[in-house]
């Protein structure tokens, strides 16, 4: 398994394999997160309507295949093995006060942490393996392992592997390789 390229986005900062891309002074991922997709020139008119969670995502996922465009192997072949800490508890407590009103069957689709390699996928066509693991804390090893073996067994070609957190308090990291 070869590690290809790495993307960490936290605090309003982006960094690729441990150079800085892009920073913003706003902090908060609303305002980031918008700023870095302006930034990044994407159109997916969908991204307004993702989770916060799924957002992150999205973009981590956006910087780390671009490059690779031509590279990509069967979509049938990419897999995505992601884990964080808290689930998608914030997207949760936004779907808990739209119900005080009137729920919000758009908000409620997003309170899965697998919904964010769905819209992965959905964006690239992907249709390999997927799995969203809930950890205590980035156990990277436990990750890239798992991600190996999917390789190894012949299951993928390419494989989007890491953390991608958003927390109760807004914090957010994603920490995503991509391996071959």
């Amino acid at each position: 398994m070869e590690l290809r390229k790495n993307v960490r986005i936290a605090g309003g900062e982006v960094h690729v394999q441990g150079e800085a891309l892009f920073s913003h002074a706003e902090k908060d991922f609303r305002s980031f997160g918008r700023s870095l997709y302006k930034y990044l020139g994407i159109s997916y008119a969908k991204f307004y309507k993702m989770s916060a969670l799924s957002q992150l995502g999205f973009l981590a996922s956006e910087i780390l295949l671009k490059d690779f465009e031509n590279s990509v192997p069967d979509p049938g072949e990419v897999s995505l093995v992601l884990a964080n800490s808290s689930s998608s508890l914030h997207s949760d407590a936004i779907y808990q006060e739209s119900i005080e009103s009137k729920p919000s069957p758009a908000l409620f689709v997003y309170t899965l942490p697998n919904i964010a390699i769905g819209e992965i996928c959905i964006r690239n066509g992907f249709r390999g393996e997927g799995i969203f693991f809930i950890q205590e804390n980035f156990d990277k090893e436990f990750i890239f392992d798992h991600a190996k073996e999917l390789i190894s067994s012949g299951h993928s070609t390419l494989c989007l592997a890491g953390w991608l957190e958003m927390d109760m308090e807004g914090d957010y990291l994603a920490d995503l390789s991509l391996l071959m």
